[in-house]
């Protein structure tokens, strides 16, 4: 399992990535809103643990940015803020628990891992096409059974493909369903997905023809 730790207190940081890592939980630290995004696009990650005092912004603000491009992803509040207003407000804002600091890392491992028990649970649609399993709800894949880590832009990517069916999709639309029509994008960015999906599934998962665009090299399974 893989979770982004947002904490703007790095000493607290490197603490929680050490204590989860033995429990076979890797952490991600970074310490600020703009940061977090960043390494949310980069990498798929199993669970977020968020401090909501950031330096440049509320940690609620975060966590509603993250959960509308990725509404699957379970959130940890981990926090100083102890009034029962602050954790009642987290958790209908849409956390699903709440840590008060200080805190034992044995506990923080197993709310951890009962999150994203239930959150895979709940991951109803799979994509499976030739040696490449994906559930793009939980951000997991395979391949050839072995776990692969792919960003969730590259996961999206890849599940659009999927549901064309064998048709080619233009890099028109494409852009527009992975970036929408209000982001900013630079012109370069959809072949930088590409190429790091074939580095790491193999050149044969995207096919691209001139004037078409792409397809999945795979055909999803019935």
């Amino acid at each position: 399992m893989r979770v982004l730790l947002v904490e703007d207190d790095e000493l607290i940081g490197k603490g929680v990535v050490a204590g989860l890592s033995k429990h076979g939980i890797g952490a991600h630290h970074v310490r600020t809103a703009q940061a977090a995004e960043t390494a949310h696009l980069e990498e798929t990650f199993h669970a977020l643990v968020l401090d909501l005092g950031l330096p440049d912004r509320d940690g609620m603000e975060l966590m509603a940015t993250l959960r509308a491009v990725d509404p699957h992803l379970p959130v940890l509040i981990l926090t100083a803020r102890d009034a029962i207003e602050h954790r009642l407000k987290g958790l209908h804002e849409g956390a699903d628990d709440y840590l008060v600091k200080p805190f034992d890392l044995r506990e923080l491992a197993a709310r951890l891992h009962a999150l994203v028990r239930r959150t895979q649970g709940r991951a109803a649609q799979v994509v499976a096409a030739g040696p490449l399993r994906l559930e793009p709800a939980s951000g997991l894949a395979w391949l050839h059974g072995e776990s692969v880590a792919l960003s969730r832009r590259e996961i999206d990517l890849l599940t659009h493909l999927a549901d064309a069916d064998g048709r080619w999709v233009t890099p028109q639309v494409l852009n527009e369903r992975l970036f929408g029509l209000g982001e900013e994008i630079g012109s370069n960015a959809l072949n930088v997905h590409i190429h790091n999906i074939r580095r790491k599934l193999g050149s044969a998962a995207i096919e691209t023809a001139r004037g078409l665009g792409y397809r999945l090299g795979w055909r999803p399974s019935p």
